[in-house]
């Protein structure tokens, strides 16, 4: 039994990641155009050395509410690994 799977309903990502401690967070990024764009992040808790703790990753956290309009928007699904605990955005139309 396979133990990948791609999730697009919104209860169901949200729940996957909230069960692992994770948090929504967006980034904006510029195409080599200049262009900017909202990229989809994902943050989740992990021990940190206090060293690493300040780094700035560019992601800002932000609601679920825009989170998941901007999946959809984007025409994004999660595909998670349940094995390796993994998880990835893909094209929602690559869902199976």
């Amino acid at each position: 039994m396979t133990q990948i799977h791609t999730l697009t309903r919104h209860r169901d990502i949200q729940n996957w990641v909230t069960d692992r401690h994770g948090i929504p967070a967006i980034a904006r990024v510029r195409n080599r155009f200049g262009e900017e764009r909202a990229q989809l992040k994902l943050s989740f808790q992990r021990r940190l050395k206090p060293q690493m703790e300040s780094q700035d990753d560019g992601m800002s956290p932000c609601s679920w509410t825009a989170w998941l309009a901007e999946l959809d928007r984007q025409q994004l699904a999660l595909k998670v690994d349940l094995a390796a605990d993994d998880f990835e955005l893909v094209d929602r139309s690559q869902a199976n």
